[in-house]
């Protein structure tokens, strides 16, 4: 069973150790990559493919099939993904906007294939989405560092 931490005692998480993550970047069959435009920091203000934080006591296979459900509504597994690697993501910024201390990543990125384009539901950490080609993405001055590294910058 996973354990939620109060907002206080993960502030003082992000603020002294590193965070274990998820990217996924979910590609439809015509090869475009969904981002979203983000509302909240890190990143605010920023388009950035789907992820969030592995919980205490959470398996991979389950924070993967959460966050993905969470952040756009679909049901999908771990095993249907192909595995990209680690990444570092670090930020100046914080959720609970304190200019003490930055967020820092320990990301496990994977690439989500689908079938089809399905209809996506928006959470409430993104504005709205996107369906961009690897050369949008690379070329858009919106679309935050962190996600384009995932494609070979």
């Amino acid at each position: 069973m996973t354990q939620s931490l109060s907002d206080q005692d993960f502030a003082q998480v992000v603020r002294f150790s590193a965070l274990v993550a998820i990217d996924v970047v979910i590609t439809d069959p015509g090869n475009r990559i969904l981002v979203g435009l983000r509302t909240n920091e890190p990143a605010k203000g920023q388009y950035f493919v789907p992820g969030g934080v592995v919980r205490k006591d959470e398996t991979l296979d389950a924070a993967f099939a959460r966050i993905v459900k969470a952040e756009t509504g679909l049901d999908a597994s771990r095993k249907d993904a192909r595995y990209l690697g680690v990444y570092e993501h670090f930020y100046r910024t914080n959720r609970y906007h304190d200019p003490v201390y930055g967020t820092h990543y320990v990301v496990q990125a994977y690439e989500l294939r689908l079938s089809h384009r399905p209809s996506v539901q928006l959470d409430a950490q993104h504005s709205q989405i996107q369906w961009l080609t690897t050369k949008e993405i690379l070329a858009s001055s919106d679309v935050h560092e962190n996600t384009k590294a995932y494609f070979g910058t």
